[in-house]
């Protein structure tokens, strides 16, 4: 759901790792565990992250199930491998295949304009299920923020949603530019309903969950977590760790709304690389990667990222909701997947552990770069930073959710961590996108012990819709 960015480092006496008590399961070599082993401390300890559920496909079977650290820190509860961490926009691929499953059924056509079904909705006659589920659709993201507004703790529908921003003029000509919007997911979710005459959750416990095994699946946009599975956190800066504000009911409706533990997560991932629950074609449309009207590639199927590390061919996808952070990466032709789970908002903890777990099973590397950005945009940066530190904050900068956001507390967060760090002794913009009608920008600031991530939403004009700092765990 909210996008998930990069995070930086910080240490609140969450470095040890421990393994959870019910059923681990091990069949790799036994060096190959103890690097994980030692990946899950470095990222735990680099991050602090209170805890990871991993699970590792290797040749087409689950081979490798452990949880670490603390799923709950007051009263402390130990993270066990068959917890439910909600798994936030890894979801979207399950919504995906429930559309990709109909077309199956001859009830939807991916080049159908959305207008068949959503005829009220923006240009909904020149755009098409295909770009709905590719991204490029135009239809402005209603969550990119890394953080729960104010106005979403509020419960809210489905309609709710596509009245609001599925209705606002297209953020660019359907098909010509890819941009990453939970919009687009909402409005696959009420096609598939309409279409199916059911409830999507329905449709994905029968078609999905119940013939793959899935038995630990839980709907958490009806309902919380329940109180034996991982407590959600979230951080202002290097402050403390507190319980992560719940969204309201209805927001993550097919785009982020599934929890589930990590072994399920990999039972899908078995399903994918083996192509046992679609039809062949239908894998293939999900695999391919969407071309946009100039022949550019957009690195993304129909709801996972399409990519290649190190001559690996590679689906995967992130996820974050409130509290939570996912990574799902699946190697289709070397027959291995790797899972990670985390519980706190904003953090790089899971795509870190990720990249350090698939060379350890892949016998390869596996890293990705950033982009570099511009001078301005890290002087602006900059400045609220250092004035951060000193408790100080220019709130005609933001947007009226970024001002709700910093709340004396945050404010008070911010400085009293930040400011111990000092002068940063490099603050450098490693990305810029558009998404939800803003620019995203993320940077690096470097200090002698430890590297932080800031990032950012820039609105159209000038204001800041957010502004993090987090650890990083890369």
């Amino acid at each position: 759901m909210m996008n998930l960015r990069v995070r930086a480092a910080a240490v609140f006496g969450l470095g040890f790792v421990t393994m959870g008590a019910a059923w681990a399961q091990n069949s790799l070599p036994t060096a190959t565990a103890t690097g994980i082993d030692a990946a899950a401390a470095e990222v735990l300890k680099a991050t602090g992250v209170p805890s990871a559920s991993v699970a590792v496909v290797q040749g087409g079977k689950i081979a490798y199930v452990k949880a670490y650290g603390k799923a709950r820190l007051e009263p402390v509860m130990l993270a066990e491998p068959g917890m439910q961490y909600s798994i936030g926009s890894v979801s979207k691929q399950f919504t995906a295949a429930i559309i990709l499953l109909l077309v199956q059924d001859g009830g939807v056509k991916l080049d159908d304009p959305v207008g068949k079904y959503l005829p009220e909705l923006t240009r909904a006659s020149d755009v098409t299920v295909r770009q709905v589920l590719s991204m490029t659709s135009g239809y402005q993201d209603f969550w990119p923020e890394d953080y729960v507004m104010t106005s979403m703790m509020q419960p809210a529908t489905p309609q709710h949603i596509l009245d609001v921003w599925a209705k606002k003029p297209l953020d660019f000509e359907p098909g010509t530019k890819w941009q990453y919007s939970n919009t687009n997911y909402v409005i696959a979710g009420r096609i598939a309903e309409i279409v199916a005459g059911k409830p999507l959750i329905e449709q994905l416990q029968e078609r999905i969950f119940k013939p793959l095994k899935m038995t630990g699946v839980l709907n958490s946009d009806a309902s919380r977590l329940p109180a034996n599975d991982p407590t959600g956190y979230y951080q202002h800066a290097l402050g403390p760790l507190r319980p992560a504000p719940q969204e309201g009911a209805g927001w993550m409706f097919a785009a982020g709304e599934l929890a589930m533990p990590a072994s399920d997560l990999a039972q899908w991932n078995i399903s994918l690389m083996n192509r046992t629950l679609l039809a062949p074609a239908s894998y293939d449309e999900m695999f391919t990667e969407v071309k946009l009207k100039d022949g550019s590639g957009t690195h993304y199927g129909l709801g996972v990222q399409v990519s290649a590390r190190d001559g690996h061919r590679v689906i995967s996808h992130s996820g974050e909701v409130s509290g939570f952070v996912s990574q799902n990466s699946v190697f289709p032709d070397d027959k291995v997947a790797v899972t990670v789970l985390t519980n706190e908002d904003a953090s790089s903890a899971a795509g870190a552990l990720a990249r350090k777990i698939a060379p350890l099973v892949l016998g390869g590397s596996a890293a990705a770069s950033a982009s570099d950005g511009t001078a301005a945009a890290e002087r602006r940066a900059l400045a609220i930073f250092t004035g951060l530190q000193e408790g100080k904050l220019d709130r005609s900068q933001l947007t009226a959710f970024c001002d709700a956001y910093f709340t004396e507390e945050a404010v008070g967060d911010f400085a009293g961590s930040l400011k111990p760090l000092g002068v940063p002794g490099s603050f450098k913009q490693m990305d810029e996108e558009l998404r939800g009608g803003m620019t995203f920008r993320s940077f690096s600031v470097s200090f002698p012990d430890r590297q932080l991530r800031v990032t950012t939403y820039e609105e159209p004009d000038g204001k800041l819709e957010q502004y993090l700092v987090i650890p990083s765990g890369s």
